[in-house]
């Protein structure tokens, strides 16, 4: 017997009992065996298989050894994971079946009350148990005899009734299918942000450490080179300060020669004179003016000694090696996102 909703309309607890019965995705009452999903909702295995199908289409052609899949409850969208026992991995709800056996019981029990089948508006007393195919509505048999559908094909209201719910059935099942496959692009999607964000902070920390690398390379090899040009400094200034030292000491000499000479000079007597010549030609003897005239023949600088331009540095490649940094050619990277571009397309 076929129990459909609505049968009792008189807001009776049994009404009450028998929406709670009726199953999300066939829209009848739960057929045998009903199993129960981890989120407490009920399903017919039947409609649960054909979910669970839609869901993994590939899950009958994946070789001997079976592996579970995954679908969504379609009452509360709850992720249901199964093992490879598939739909038949679930548990039974026994509670369920036996309230149903008992609804179905009273209801059988009970005598149709008038008015709780639809009649036909043309003729009062005939039940409407047709269905005209031609017109798409349903009517009674004296329409089909006497009446407006006598020339139209019809065909018997349960086949009809069967059909369509079998059509929308597997609409509902399309549906969730496809819910599920968006469901899975949208988790995809987010998991690519998230794995992008951390790609991201990853390589700005490279490249910070790289960067930091460089200043340090720079770094110790300014401090080479000023070292260097420090020594450079140090040796030429020593050298030109010895030369000094040796100059002054020359020029000393000279000085005290020019001195005694210039004493002589003053003296305005010739006995004097001539009686301290011995002493002044002592001081003014040939060897100590050679050596004081040897002041000219002391080593000197040659022209540009204190030039630094042999330690000139040119950074223009450098600068320009810089401004031409960039990142590597990422075609790999657009190949991949083309890919998922026509994946979410499909």
């Amino acid at each position: 017997m076929d129990f459909q909703a609505g049968i009792l309309r008189d807001g009776s607890p049994m009404e009450s009992l028998e929406k709670q019965l009726i199953c999300p995705i066939c829209l009848e009452m739960f057929s045998k065996p009903v199993v129960i999903l981890p989120c407490q909702h009920n399903l017919c295995r039947k409609c649960a298989n054909d979910v669970f199908q839609a869901a993994n289409p590939y899950w009958q052609s994946r070789g001997s050894v079976i592996s579970g899949g995954r679908f969504r409850c379609p009452s509360c969208r709850h992720e249901v994971l199964l093992d490879r026992h598939g739909v038949y991995g679930l548990q039974r709800n026994l509670l369920v079946e036996n309230i149903i056996d008992i609804y179905k019981q009273e209801c059988s029990s009970r005598p149709l009350k008038k008015g709780e089948h639809p009649m036909c508006k043309e003729h009062e007393d005939e039940r409407i148990n047709i269905y005209c195919v031609t017109c798409e509505v349903p009517t009674c048999s004296m329409c089909k005899v006497f009446g407006a559908h006598k020339d139209c094909e019809v065909a018997p209201l349960q086949t009809v009734f069967q059909g369509q719910k079998t059509e929308l059935n597997n609409c509902i099942s399309m549906l969730v299918a496809g819910n599920d496959r968006i469901q899975t692009i949208i988790s995809q999607l987010e998991d690519s942000c998230r794995c992008t964000e951390e790609n991201s902070e990853a390589a700005k920390q490279e490249l910070c450490a790289r960067f930091d690398a460089l200043a340090a390379l720079l770094e110790e090899k300014k401090s080479e080179l000023l070292q260097r040009i420090t020594r450079e400094q140090g040796n030429k200034t020593g050298f030109v300060q010895g030369l000094i030292h040796q100059y002054k000491e020359q020029l000393e000499k000279s000085s005290r020669l020019v001195e005694t000479a210039i004493q002589a000079m003053e003296e305005t007597g010739g006995a004097a004179f001539l009686m301290g010549t011995a002493g002044h030609m002592a001081m003014l003897s040939l060897p100590r003016i050679v050596e004081a005239s040897k002041g000219s023949r002391l080593e000197k600088i040659e022209h540009g000694y204190e030039s630094m331009d042999a330690f000139s540095v040119s950074l223009d490649h450098l600068a320009e090696a810089v401004h031409a940094l960039d990142f590597d050619s990422g075609e790999e990277d657009e190949e991949y996102f083309d890919g998922e571009e026509e994946e979410v397309e499909e």
